[in-house]
């Protein structure tokens, strides 16, 4: 049975191979004939569209094979052409000579490179960009190309070379492979590298760039989807198939994505452009498997077993690519193409000589399966909970229904009604009846006023040393029906025994736990926490004792300090004092409010302790001094919170986007946020995002306001023109407190400025009678005129302190004044509510 051998090129199949042929009966020619096929539509079938033959030896001796054929491109031509390689044996097999064809736009083939070498090649052989001709041997890579016309040797030594190109412009063919470095000073031991060599140029580059350097050695083929170069140093995207059965996706040599292929022993790949569906990767395999990969998902298509060759063109002309699988004949018709599959995968598919043109697709693991039934379990346990719920409340509803009936007909036919408890039905009463106990009311009444010794619990007390400053922090179990406003922490030092206790300035803030999942929602949960709507009529939901009581809430109070003047004088001793104001009732804010201050507990801070964090050494925890750490760096860190819009894009990738980061990691003690650590603490940056809407999100940023600006300009780089980013206003770090000092400070200014306008009015008038009393005549001092106008004079001086004491404003003047001072404490008792309850960040 002939051996065939095929390549694709501008839609078409060429298929080439090697045939003897009696010229005269004394000697007898080898050639290598070609066949080049279109596919037809209709006829659903490939079509010869030219042929011809090439006379590679005239001897009847000698022994011609085809090595190889590929298609590469042609640097003189500076156009892809259909490669050959052809190996003549001698007669006495000493040496084998190599002969490289192209085949011309006018079907010719034409002679490109020759060589000859003292053995045959065993091992791969690879065509690439030139064209040029690489082959190991013996543990050396030698290649031979129009440029070099010779065979050369690279000149580094590598061991398990990996031969790809790049998409470049000057530099494409490269060998990848470990160098052995070996101790200057002891032989014994020896290490490694992974070193990269271009063969065009000669120059030697740094090979993890492309591959690390465990992979080179299980690395069987390599396909480079990207690549450039950035000041010298080069950014690559590749893709590699290994012998441990796997596909991994490497960025600029850092492993990304990794996929379980289905078979063994994989030795090509290539990619298929669908379009607007996407691309997919095609492996082949030894002993005639391929398989398909979606680039997106990195998730197997389809597979099939039995393939002769798999190509990659656009063979029905429609300007996106398939992919031709020819499967192998079984001797019946010995066609060249007689059993195959022209299919993308996205709805085109062309199939001659088998039962079905469809793929076959791999079946689900067991574990996929597995996963997949305990979600559909639970989805239909949740549905069926929710509609024996409907249910229940149809049921109540129709019995309500039914006795409002019966109570209606009783009334118009004057007989006495009997009516079930609310109890009974399962319902909470809006009111109570006037039938009912007045003790049940008193009890409720009694239950609403906070006992006198309720006060917050403290469960913990911890300190953290970040950069130049403190951390301390405390964890409160408050009860929701006392409210608590205006908490905050003091730090009381105490240097000595008999030294007197300082108190440090701090800066406070209070957190919510369990976190709540963004700014909106935080703001949500805290003015249903301050202002809480009356329940309507429905069902009781009985639950069973959850740990977390509705009554109860956990919060977390920090207070941040600078640490310089605490470690002054070596060890420390710190108390630490909660400061709150408690309510009876929510809504009472107008109300005198009864501050309390509650000891908290002690620490020793020592200058010779460590202030690592573990947070930054492994965000992977899941500890109780983990949710500290993350609690002091949200303290210590500036907070800003994004809305973006996107009209015209999804906003769905960018959740993706902020993982793919470097250095971004999620912080599983609250997976919501992403923890980046580039470069020391400076530049640590806490990150949230939160889509709203599939084109509406929201950002949260933890950081220095530099690294805010960098992390913006990469994401504006990022998202689509149209979308826009608008800063939600107040959440800023430290903002809410910042306002209110800015108010007291209007306020204080505003009260100076309206007591200055009334002296000065009032100086005016003075300045005014001086002038009066000026103008007029001076009388004599003895005369009794001269009396008169001293005790006028006096009664004037005692009239101005009165005044001065109680000062006679204009009812109009009056009014403009404590309008304007009113609106001002507005302000100002506005911004005191902003830092008591803004401080519950998310």
């Amino acid at each position: 049975m002939e051996r065939f051998n095929r390549l694709s090129l501008c839609g078409k199949i060429i298929i080439f191979n090697c045939k003897r042929a009696s010229a005269t009966s004394e000697c007898e020619r080898t050639e290598v004939i070609f066949s080049s096929l279109a596919f037809e539509r209709e006829d659903n079938t490939f079509l010869k569209a030219a042929d011809g033959a090439a006379i590679i030896s005239r001897k009847r001796s000698a022994h011609v094979d085809i090595v190889k054929c590929k298609c590469a491109i042609n640097v003189q031509k500076r156009v892809t052409t259909a490669c050959i390689l052809v190996t003549k044996k001698s007669e006495k097999g000493e040496s084998f000579q190599y002969s490289l064809l192209t085949l011309s736009s006018s079907n010719i083939l034409e002679p490109c490179i020759e060589f000859k070498i003292p053995y045959q090649m065993r091992e791969t052989v690879h065509i690439l960009h030139g064209p040029t001709v690489l082959w190991s041997h013996a543990g050396n890579v030698f290649y031979a190309s129009l440029q070099a016309g010779e065979v050369r040797q690279i000149p580094i030594q590598v061991s398990h070379s990996v031969i790809g190109e790049l998409p470049l412009h000057k530099e494409h063919v490269f060998v990848l492979g470990l160098h052995n470095l070996s101790d200057q000073c002891s032989n014994t031991t020896s290490t490694s590298q992974t070193l990269g060599y271009f063969v065009e140029s000669g120059q030697v580059f740094d090979g993890t760039m492309i591959l690390p350097h465990p992979y080179i050695c299980i690395t069987r083929c390599i396909l480079v989807l990207s690549a450039e170069k950035v000041n010298d140093v080069l950014k690559s995207a590749v893709i590699a198939a290994t012998s441990n059965q796997q596909l991994v996706y490497f960025e600029n040599g850092i492993v990304k994505d990794v996929c379980q292929l289905p078979f063994e022993q994989p030795e090509n790949i290539q990619v298929v452009n669908t379009g607007r569906n996407g691309c997919l990767f095609v492996i082949s395999f030894h002993q005639g498997h391929v398989c398909a990969m979606w680039k997106e998902t990195f998730q197997i298509a389809s597979h099939w077993s039995s393939v002769s060759s798999v190509h990659v063109d656009d063979f029905l002309g429609c300007g996106t690519d398939q992919m031709l699988l020819v499967f192998k004949d079984q001797g019946i018709t010995g066609q060249p193409l007689d059993t195959f599959l022209l299919t993308d995968l996205c709805g085109i598919s062309y199939s001659h000589g088998q039962d079905s043109g469809a793929p076959k697709t791999p079946p689900p693991s067991p574990e996929n399966e597995l996963l997949t039934l305990r979600a559909l379990e639970s989805r239909l346990q949740s549905g069926l909970t929710v509609l024996q719920e409907l249910q229940r409340e149809v049921r109540v509803k129709d019995r309500v229904l039914q006795q409002s009936v019966r109570a209606l007909t009783d009334v118009v036919s004057e007989s006495e009604t009997i009516l079930t408890q609310h109890e009974q039905e399962g319902l909470i009463a809006l009111w109570d009846c006037d039938d009912e106990s007045k003790d049940e009311a008193l009890d409720d009444k009694t239950q609403d006023m906070p006992a006198v010794s309720s006060k917050p619990q403290v469960d913990k007390l911890w300190h953290r040393i970040t950069e130049e400053r403190m951390v301390v922090g405390v964890i409160l179990t408050t009860d929701s029906s006392v409210p608590v406003a205006s908490v905050s922490l003091s730090i009381l030092t105490e240097t000595g025994q008999s030294s007197t206790p300082a108190v440090i300035q701090t800066q406070s803030q209070v957190f919510w736990l369990p976190v709540p999942c963004s700014s909106s929602s935080s703001s949500s949960s805290s003015s249903a926490y301050m202002f809480s709507e009356p329940a309507a009529k429905r069902s009781k939901q009985h639950c069973a004792g959850t740990p977390n009581d509705l009554n109860t809430c956990r919060l977390a109070v920090t207070a941040v300090t600078r640490l310089t003047p605490l470690l002054n004088s070596g060890c420390v001793k710190c108390r630490v004092m909660l400061h709150y104001v408690q309510r009876q009732d929510a809504f009472a804010l107008v109300s005198n409010p009864t501050p309390v201050v509650l000891h908290c507990g002690q620490f020793a801070l020592d200058i010779h302790s460590d202030f690592h964090t573990r947070l930054l050494k492994n965000p992977d925890l899941k500890t109780d001094e983990v949710k500290e750490d993350l609690l002091s760096l949200m303290a210590v860190l500036d907070r800003w919170v994004f809305h973006i819009d996107s009209p015209e894009h999804s906003l769905g990738d960018i959740a993706s986007w902020i993982q793919k980061r470097v250095g971004c990691k999620r912080v599983e003690v609250s997976p919501q946020y992403l923890l980046l650590n580039s470069s020391g603490p400076s530049a640590l940056m806490l990150l949230h995002w939160h889509q709203i809407t599939p084109f509406q999100g929201e950002l949260s940023v933890h950081s220095s306001q530099l690294q805010t600006l960098q992390f913006l300009d990469s994401l504006l780089a990022y998202l689509p023109v149209s979308c826009s980013i608008q800063p939600v206003k107040g959440t800023k770090g430290q903002g809410a407190t910042q306002i209110f000092s800015l108010a007291l400070e209007k306020e204080m200014v505003s009260l100076i400025e309206c007591v200055s306008s009334l002296l000065c009015e009032e100086e005016e008038e003075e300045e005014e009678e001086r002038k009066s009393l000026g103008h007029e005549e001076t009388p004599e001092p003895g005369s009794v005129k001269g009396l008169q106008r001293c005790r006028e004079v006096f009664q004037r001086d005692v009239e101005r302190s009165r005044m001065r004491l109680s000062p006679l404003v204009d009812v109009g003047r009056y009014r403009r004044l404590t309008q304007s001072m009113s609106k001002v404490q507005l302000d100002g008792d506005l911004a005191a509510l902003l830092d008591t309850q803004r401080t519950f960040l998310c």
